[in-house]
């Protein structure tokens, strides 16, 4: 009994780093358009967005109620083939964060849940209809309905807005984008946080410490709420720039359509019970949203990079998670041999992710790539956007200045662009 305690408080402390990691890997989601486009400084917005992560995880109990009774049969589920679930998922994560690429947490916790289980009790202990509806069939519909709602949204925005005055307008849309981004970070407590929830009531369960088909207790709720509000809180930089300046370039409005119409998407999925993913579907509603404005195209170079990432998650995590439940199941020191390794690895991905380093004062830095052949199509049968009235609501214009004498005077560039 010493040793399965043992096993079990190892098992909680990693899905509280799972849940860490998750904070700070999706606090992109929440905050990256806000603080692109600069209605909130960076600090401030991350903080806002922990508090609200906290309060959401109170909210419901529906996505880890599906993760610790529906997902896989609880019978013949050791608390090692949930650490070594957490093992994949929480690798997947910093590897991604590395790179700054916005993957799913969730759906890293899924694959590593469903490799570890297979690794251990077999196919048979997945169950496949849950895998499907709840978790496979979200991840591909979140990121097309949110895309196409922010990109209506969008175009809606700036026509009823297009009369409106200009600095007016834009401090509507800055108030209306930090609402927005509360209303995901709100979101994101209801949806990730629980999926932590779930994991340490499946071990719990597993362990026999809770009886089956209990609902998450209430010290695994504020603990987990604890832990990706702190992760939110030091915030993903690398993935906070991928997101806001990496996919497309956002102005308030744009930035505004996008949070909505995530939020209303992830919050809708919650009370359904859907382990979403809130990455896939901020990531299509800025695409949406970027795409959404006349002449704004998406940097398809990143969003393929993403894509293959999203298209990896699941199997690589599971193989991950089958891996370390067969080095589990070679007793104690397999379980040692997986924790060290695991502990390894953070402290060298952390190592080497000090070599560049992205932090708030410079998220919003991003160095022009060469534009991708859909991005050039696309540019190339864009008609030139109409000039702006100064005090319009509608997207800035520029247009080369001529070349007369006074500009040439008052500037080192007489072809440099001239905002009208």
């Amino acid at each position: 009994m010493e040793s399965f305690s043992l096993i079990l408080a190892i098992v909680v402390v990693t899905a509280l780093a799972f849940d860490f990691t998750n904070g700070f890997h999706d606090t992109a989601n929440a905050m990256a358009t806000t603080i692109s486009t600069g209605a909130m400084r960076p600090k401030v917005a991350v903080a806002m967005s922990a508090v609200l992560n906290l309060v959401g995880a109170f909210l419901s109990v529906e996505v880890a109620n599906t993760i610790s009774k529906g997902l896989v049969d609880e019978t013949g589920i050791r608390p090692e083939v949930i650490f070594a679930a957490l093992v994949g998922a929480i690798l997947w994560n910093l590897l991604t964060w590395l790179v700054g690429l916005p993957s799913s947490s969730s759906h890293a916790l899924m694959g590593g849940l469903v490799g570890a289980t297979i690794a251990s009790a077999g196919v048979g202990a997945v169950h496949g209809d849950v895998l499907v509806t709840k978790v496979l069939i979200p991840a591909v519909a979140a990121p097309l309905v949110a895309g196409v709602a922010a990109l209506v949204a969008t175009r809606m925005t700036y026509v009823l807005g297009r009369k409106a005055d200009g600095k007016a307008a834009q401090k509507g849309y800055r108030a209306g984008q930090i609402a927005s981004a509360g209303l995901v970070s709100l979101a994101h407590g209801t949806n990730d946080a629980q999926k932590t929830m779930g994991v340490i009531t499946l071990a719990l369960v597993a362990g026999g410490a809770v009886a089956p088909d209990s609902d998450p207790p209430m010290w695994v709720i504020l603990s987990a709420g604890l832990a990706i509000a702190l992760g939110t809180y030091l915030g993903g930089w690398r993935i906070i720039r991928t997101m806001g300046k990496g996919l497309t370039d956002l102005q308030p409005q744009q930035g505004f359509a996008a949070q909505t119409s995530a939020a209303t998407v992830i919050l809708a999925s919650s009370h359904l019970g859907f382990s979403l993913s809130t990455t896939h579907s901020v990531s299509g509603s800025v695409m949406g949203a970027g795409l959404g404005r006349k002449g704004g195209v998406v940097r398809w170079s990143t969003a393929t990079r993403m894509f293959v990432a999203w298209g990896l998650t699941l199997p690589a995590a599971a193989l991950v998670g089958a891996l370390a439940e067969w080095v589990t199941g070679l007793g104690d020191w397999g379980t040692a041999l997986v924790a060290v390794f695991l502990v390894a690895s953070s402290a060298a991905i952390w190592k080497i992710s000090r070599r560049e380093v992205v932090d708030h004062t410079n998220v919003n830095d991003v160095e022009d790539e060469p534009a991708g052949v859909v991005t050039t199509a696309i540019a190339a049968v864009t008609p030139p956007p109409a000039g702006t009235v100064a005090g319009s609501g509608a997207e800035d214009l520029t247009i080369p200045a001529q070349k007369t004498p006074a500009t040439a005077t008052a500037t080192a560039d007489p072809a440099a662009p001239t905002t009208v």
